[in-house]
């Protein structure tokens, strides 16, 4: 059975950053085209494949230079549609700008494979990591495939290029930016046959060939456009059956587990259980280790792929917990958690407490500490069906009272700039005033009846 261990039959271990380690696994991955523009934190991947097509390294390839991430995109259906293996990478705004191309990507069925370097959406303006980008387009028909750290975002570049081809559907890599992008990590990376083995040459489904032509994107009206999306649907269920199976076949040939739906850490004897996607799943397990020691039956349920969402495998795992939190790197303004929704219906008919917490937003460090406080919560019963890890409610109603006093209150971030300015500094923060931060009044201001009922104290209905 293959193990956890980085090594493989072949190939060599190296200490580099992650954009570099994803870099040099689409260089393995042998694409045709490579298009993109800049926006950190994705731009060191696309720097560093520009750097090896320049010196030959990475050949036959063509690395396009474009003028936004609209055309990125563009390019790439292009050159899939042409027949080409085509990458791209973007980032938060970048991924909002090219969204109408994105959705044609799905839509015509062409196999590309993007890097998102997960980071917020402004504004305000923000570059640091959380999940709001990619999440926005959980609905446009791209497989979303995310990394809890570098090893596995090198790996599920090579797993993501087999998928994508052998259904016919573009795919989404999610890795943390900065947290992953810009960390050094010591990563194996595979020898080229070992690559060539796994992954055959791209033989495209629908291809513009003036031999043979085609039309691609005709126009659809009413009397199929609903059969053209439900196919969309029934291949992102086939990719439900062919991930696992990817990442099993992956981790015979290269001694090491990566992607797959979820994998569960410690769940089998927990009484509570939280989910997570991405690299704060590392920081979880760590956090749960410790509890355990304290005598917490806690476990951690990462989920690895978030389109097609594992409704199966998720409840599976989490059937015989009591509790259920779900850790939110995203958040949908006016309603609450968007993992928590689909897990929610995984969990549909058990009776469980449900708790959504939203954490790390524009990049807010979560700690071990504050995981620590914020499990022990859910433990005894004290956690909200719906919270905020460290908000800061001295600034929010500070603002809140601000808006009451008078119209003109001004710009809401500018202000809460200014706030923190005249208070005392959050991070290094001394324990009292921390525990002044989270104590201070909530604004009583949302009815509690009227609040979200799903992953509700009350259970799963």
């Amino acid at each position: 059975m293959p193990s956890n261990d980085p090594r493989g039959a072949g190939g060599h271990r190296e200490q580099m950053e992650g954009s570099v380690a994803v870099a040099r696994a689409v260089a393995l991955a042998r694409p045709e085209v490579i298009c993109a523009y800049p926006i950190s934190p994705q731009t060191h991947i696309v720097e560093g494949l520009g750097a090896l097509v320049k010196s030959g390294q990475l050949s036959p390839c063509e690395f396009i230079n474009v003028e936004s991430e609209f055309a990125a995109m563009s390019v790439a259906i292009g050159a899939s549609a042409a027949g080409a293996r085509a990458y791209t990478a973007t980032a938060s705004q970048g991924l909002l700008f090219m969204a109408e191309a994105v959705y044609n990507a799905s839509g015509l069925g062409l196999p590309i494979v993007m890097t998102v370097a997960n980071r917020a959406i402004g504004a305000p303006i923000n570059i640091w990591n959380d999940h709001s980008d990619s999440m926005s387009q959980r609905d446009c028909g791209w497989i979303q495939l995310f990394a809890e750290n570098n090893q596995e975002a090198l790996d599920l570049h090579l797993q993501a290029f087999k998928l994508g081809e052998e259904l016919s559907l573009p795919v989404m890599v999610c890795m943390d930016g900065f947290i992953l992008t810009h960390a050094y990590e010591p990563v194996h990376l595979p020898d080229q046959a070992e690559v060539d083995a796994f992954l055959p040459p791209y033989e495209p489904r629908q291809v513009l060939d003036p031999a043979e032509p085609v039309s691609i994107g005709a126009m659809v009206g009413p009397e199929a456009f609903m059969e053209v999306r439900y196919l969309a649907h029934a291949r992102q269920l086939q990719a439900l059956e062919r991930i696992p199976q990817i990442a099993d076949e992956f981790a015979q040939r290269f001694g090491r587990r990566s992607g797959g739906l979820v994998r569960a850490y410690r769940c089998e004897d927990a009484s509570t259980i939280v989910v997570a996607l991405g690299s704060v799943i590392g920081t979880l397990k760590d956090t749960v280790d410790a509890l355990r020691e304290d005598g917490l039956k806690i476990g951690v349920l990462g989920i690895h792929s978030f389109r097609p969402f594992p409704l199966a495998a998720v409840r599976e795992a989490l059937q015989g917990a009591q509790r259920v939190v779900v850790l939110e790197k995203s958040f949908s303004v006016g309603l609450g958690g968007v993992v928590s929704t689909d897990v929610r219906l995984a969990l549909s008919g058990l009776h469980l407490h449900g708790h959504t917490v939203v954490a790390g937003l524009g990049g807010r460090a979560i700690t071990q500490a504050s995981l620590a406080r914020m499990l022990k919560e859910a433990v005894v019963g004290t956690l909200p069906a719906l919270s905020f890890l460290d908000l800061d409610w001295r600034i929010v109603n500070r603002q809140l009272e601000r808006e009451a006093a008078r119209r003109r209150s001004g710009p809401i971030a500018e202000n809460l700039l200014r706030d923190l300015g005249s208070m005392p500094a959050v991070r290094g923060a001394d324990q009292s005033e921390r525990a002044e931060r989270r104590a201070a009044p909530k604004p009583a201001r949302v009815p509690s009846g009227d609040r979200p009922t799903y992953l509700s104290d009350e259970g799963l209905q």
